[in-house]
């Protein structure tokens, strides 16, 4: 049993970065799903699947890399909120990663988005992780 599916989900994104794999594998939740999207729709990874397999649905990501120097997109991956200690921000104190360059994922009311969107909509929630 996982304690933290989040930072599981989190973890094998940055081992099959650190591995330098095309390809990972991680086992699907709605949560995982939404973040998964962010990160396509902000330039972090390539692409990704849903497959609905019996046991378990499971998420493909092909990682993205750059052509000529290999260095990846995703360059660090952090876990901000835990179930032992939730960090929760107002639509003031949202947090900037990297002075705007990286995102913050947060959970809201209105669903899991960026710190952007989050800002724009001037909403605060639950911040689960920072990227980079």
């Amino acid at each position: 049993m996982n304690t933290d599916p989040i930072a599981d989900y989190l973890t094998r994104l940055r081992n099959a970065v650190m591995a330098k794999h095309r390809i990972v594998e991680v086992p699907a939740s709605n949560v995982k799903k939404e973040i998964t999207k962010i990160l396509f729709e902000k330039g972090y990874i390539l692409n990704y699947k849903f497959e609905d397999k019996q046991p378990q649905a499971v998420i493909k990501i092909a990682l993205k890399y750059h052509p000529v120097t290999k260095m990846p997109a995703l360059t660090s991956l952090e876990r901000v909120s835990s179930p032992g200690l939730r960090k929760y921000v107002g639509s003031d104190e949202l947090p900037r990663v990297l002075n705007g360059l990286g995102i913050a994922i947060i959970s809201t009311s209105n669903g899991i988005m960026s710190d952007k969107e989050a800002r724009k909509l001037k909403i605060g929630g639950e911040v689960l992780c920072y990227i980079s």
